[in-house]
């Protein structure tokens, strides 16, 4: 009975290991790269990494995405640098107290960034591969190149508050190509009325509880990409502006050292839905996504403008990363417990000086009935 050669043998088996590492998911297939030399060398083959892209992030599917991931180091890395999610524990490195007096010390050049430094930046660098999903559903995955609005206007941009609006339907309500649902089909909990969901709130907790977003940003300029979203909300409010209105708040905390004064921002991520059906007979519940934009604010709350937001982004995109979610969790609470001390702070300075401005005009008042009287 002939022998088969050793090397036929050793393919056979390569292609039984391609196989089984093909069917797994991407932290698995890190972790399955680690068990043997085999496995090790198997992992490396880019086909492998574009599937579990392909099935963490549906946007990239399209030949164009494609196509920039193979120019910013291809499906291996791309998966490496976005899967692990943004962590900045430095908030608590400042002091506060001196960052109240801290702008008056910049000037106005200082203040709005480097010139030198945004000249290499521009725009249109920047790519968002956004995908929502809801209970383990994508229900939307889109790809913005550039920046909306940020070439012309004499330069606009760079001054005004910076903001990415992905999904606007306030402006194209018959667009229903695009029209992003969300139904009992898909799994969320029928409700018999606005003011039912009022009382129990079940339909806001079955929303908020379900959905997911990733948004990563890419810099072809640099060859980088990072993800800013908290993959599950951060926050949310129920009935808001209008009661059939959902908003829920993902994020990140981005570093803003040598940019602005207080050397952290907030990167908000808002999704808004809307509940368009929910009484009559044979009715579902139907909620459609009308916002779904980013923001950057600063310690204050004050809205970055275009200017730094484009140095933000682009030192975002290196700094640490944490597959632990727990650990991403605790920056954003860090942040936001301090920028809740940072307002206690100022609500205090405000309250003595309006006292002191109180004393200040009765003491005079007094003072200019003595000498009348």
């Amino acid at each position: 009975m002939p022998v088969e050669p050793f090397e036929s043998t050793a393919s056979l088996t390569s292609d039984i290991f391609y196989d089984i590492l093909r069917r797994l998911d991407g932290p698995t297939l890190a972790s399955a790269a680690c068990v043997c030399a085999a496995f090790c060398s198997i992992s490396k083959e880019e086909t492998l990494w574009e599937n579990a892209c392909s099935s963490m992030w549906p946007s990239t599917n399209s030949e164009d995405v494609k196509s920039l991931i193979s120019s910013i180091g291809g499906f291996r890395k791309f998966y490496a640098d976005c899967f692990p999610l943004i962590v900045n524990k430095e908030v608590t490195e400042y002091q506060w107290d001196d960052y109240l007096d801290f702008p008056e010390e910049w000037n106005e050049a200082e203040y709005y960034g480097d010139t030198d430094e945004l000249e290499s930046i521009s725009p249109s660098d920047f790519v968002s591969i956004v995908d929502i999903r809801y209970k383990d559903k994508t229900i939307c995955s889109k790809v913005l190149w550039g920046i909306p609005n940020a070439n012309g206007f004499n330069g606009w941009f760079y001054s005004c508050p910076f903001r990415i609006d992905l999904l606007n339907y306030a402006a194209r309500e018959n667009d229903s190509e695009e029209e992003v649902t969300l139904s009992v089909s898909d799994g969320l909990p029928s409700i018999a009325s606005m003011e039912r969901e009022r009382k129990d709130g079940k339909l806001w907790r079955e929303l908020r509880d379900g959905l997911r977003l990733s948004w990563i940003v890419v810099n072809k300029n640099v060859k980088q990409a990072a993800n800013l979203a908290s993959w599950c909300p951060l926050s949310g409010q129920r009935h808001w502006p209008t009661e059939k209105d959902f908003l829920v708040r993902f994020g990140s905390v981005l570093p803003a050292k040598d940019i602005l004064p207080c050397q952290v921002v907030e990167c908000n991520l808002i999704m808004k839905f809307r509940v368009i059906q929910t009484e009559g007979e044979g009715a579902e519940t139907t909620l459609k996504l009308t916002e779904l934009s980013m923001q950057l604010e600063d310690m204050e709350g004050a809205h970055v403008n275009g200017r730094n937001s484009l140095l933000i982004l682009k030192e975002a995109l290196s700094c640490r990363r944490s597959k632990n979610y727990s650990e991403v969790l605790e920056s954003c609470h860090l942040y936001s417990k301090v920028q809740s001390e940072l307002k206690e702070v100022k609500m205090r300075n405000e309250n003595r000086l309006d006292r002191l401005c109180i004393l200040s005009g009765i003491a005079a008042f007094i003072t200019f009935c003595y000498y009348i009287l």
